[in-house]
């Protein structure tokens, strides 16, 4: 369990170009760590996914149900809009958009525990009729070309091993002008081997792109990017708040439901997280893509 937990937070950024551009070339070279779907799905099928819960509410991403409105509004969800919500979770944003827009959105996940719950939250709240829940693998969608107006992620791309092939099946299950909506954690400075080992051990990330790396595989697979945005400042912001709340608020609930052990690997691993979101060596950012 603690192993589990050293697998899991946050983020800011620079805007000088060249450093980017450095940086982005620095991903490129292929640098992973060796996490895979199965070490994803074993972490979200025991307490770490509870816990994430209890830390950032169903949504399981920074800024809940307004940094839910906000991209809904600008990627344009509307009731006659459909939705594929990639590594969608316990389906909180599905039905966040399904309440408030009427729209119909499809929930992939390839964590079976989490589709299950997400399918039950939906039936409670009596909006099966308009999402649907799905097990399956982010990079080899089960769905037709073509199939959706919008494509979707929030905060949770990061623990995807190629982000280029979700790209090409992203563009490959929009329709002709379709809209790719999401937002995600980001590396956003330089950082040592054994920083940036540590940090993406501790979420189980295999790597973060950055925000120029993720605007550069857009537009080579076809697509135009219509808004980008660095939330870093914000991102460290929230850092701060899980960490207090972990260290305060949550700390007794933690010890008594799963240890003083799993507490401490919360508590050591945040702290990384909240340096380098302070010295802008992680972010959080927001892209707004076309199909063309």
């Amino acid at each position: 369990m603690l192993d589990e937990l050293s697998k899991n937070f946050i983020m800011i950024n620079v805007n000088n170009k060249q450093i980017e551009l450095v940086l982005m070339n620095e991903i490129r070279k292929g640098k992973k760590l060796d996490f895979t779907i199965a070490d994803v799905n074993e972490i979200y099928e025991g307490p770490v996914g509870v816990l994430w819960e209890i830390l950032m509410g169903e949504q399981i991403h920074v800024g809940g149900d307004s940094q839910t409105n906000i991209m809904a509004r600008k990627a344009g969800v509307n009731k006659n809009t459909s939705v594929l919500d990639v590594c969608s979770a316990l389906g909180g944003p599905a039905r966040h958009l399904a309440r408030k827009f009427g729209c119909k959105v499809t929930g992939l996940d390839a964590t079976m525990k989490m589709v299950n719950e997400a399918t039950k939250r939906t039936e409670n709240e009596g909006l099966t009729h308009l999402i649907t829940c799905k097990p399956g693998n982010a990079l080899d969608m089960p769905f037709k070309a073509a199939a959706f107006d919008i494509v979707w992620g929030q905060d949770a791309w990061c623990y995807v091993t190629d982000k280029e092939r979700l790209i090409k099946e992203a563009h490959r299950v929009l329709k002709p002008g379709g809209i790719i909506a999401f937002t995600d954690w980001i590396q956003a400075g330089n950082m040592t081997d054994r920083e940036w080992e540590g940090l993406n051990s501790f979420m189980a990330f295999p790597y973060m792109e950055s925000l120029a790396g993720y605007e550069q595989i857009l537009k080579q697979n076809g697509f135009v990017i219509t808004e980008k945005e660095d939330m870093t400042t914000d991102f460290a912001k929230y850092c701060h708040i899980y960490q207090d709340r972990v260290r305060n608020e949550l700390k007794g609930t933690i010890i008594s439901q799963y240890g003083a052990q799993m507490w401490k690997a919360a508590d050591d691993g945040l702290a990384l997280w909240v340096k380098a979101a302070d010295e802008g060596k992680v972010g959080w950012g927001r892209i707004i893509g076309r199909k063309v």
